[in-house]
């Protein structure tokens, strides 16, 4: 057996960037498809992104699976071995931004056949912000980019204003109505969902600043 060469492990730094990449397109899909399957009360659309999941899961474990035997093989040091710790914690996050798209499709099947409380306006808006900073957050682990990571992660504020700007709103639509508690919780757990989303591509950003500069820092701590 031939003995592992400087090529051999670049090439299996790459397979791992590329599967993180993937497992991010897969997210990504998951939560648009999300948010569409609210907005047209399309139920068959949710129960697709709950049977989903399991492939992002098992996506999920062979990459730190994948990872940890690198660090156990080559034993990588410095900015390397950064960079497969990072992998290894974004994919933690990735996994988990679908669950919360998860979470919004299990809202769809629940509340099927009921109107929606109110037109959706804010709620797409802010899961366009958060998956735009999951993309972005993304594009700054390929590129190796702390800076536009950084830019990126101060892009939670927005989602936190429209979070807060939408439970105000539907706080008064039940105050003003009991009668429409149910619908507006559920509309909550929607915003709760995708504030989640931007909170989580914040600690990919968290990564890819560690892995570039070695820095272990927490962005955007005092809004979070």
């Amino acid at each position: 057996m031939r003995a592992m060469t400087r090529t051999d492990f670049a090439h299996q730094l790459e397979e791992l960037r590329s599967s993180v990449v993937s497992l991010s397109s897969m997210v990504e899909k998951a939560l648009a498809r999300s948010i569409d399957a609210l907005a047209r009360q399309d139920v068959q659309l949710a129960e697709a992104v709950m049977q989903g999941d399991a492939a992002i899961n098992d996506q999920r474990w062979a990459i730190e699976e994948f990872g940890l035997l690198i660090i156990a093989t080559q034993q990588p040091i410095a900015r390397d071995l950064r960079s497969i710790a990072a992998a290894i914690h974004i994919v933690t996050d990735l996994e988990r931004m679908a669950d919360h798209a998860v979470g919004i499709a299990k809202i769809v099947s629940d509340i099927a056949g009921e109107p929606l409380l109110k037109p959706l306006v804010d709620i797409p808006r802010m899961a366009e912000i958060a998956r735009g900073m999951l993309t972005d957050s993304i594009s700054a682990y390929i590129g190796n980019d702390a800076e536009a990571a950084r830019e990126v992660a101060r892009r939670d504020d927005l989602v936190d204003e429209f979070y807060n700007q939408i439970y105000r709103e539907l706080l008064t639509y039940m105050m003003a109505d009991p009668s429409t508690i149910n619908r507006a919780t559920h509309l909550l757990w929607v915003a709760h969902n995708i504030e989640r989303i931007g909170d989580r591509s914040t600690n990919v950003c968290e990564r890819v600043i560690f892995a570039v500069t070695g820095e272990m820092i927490e962005v955007n701590v005092a809004t979070r």
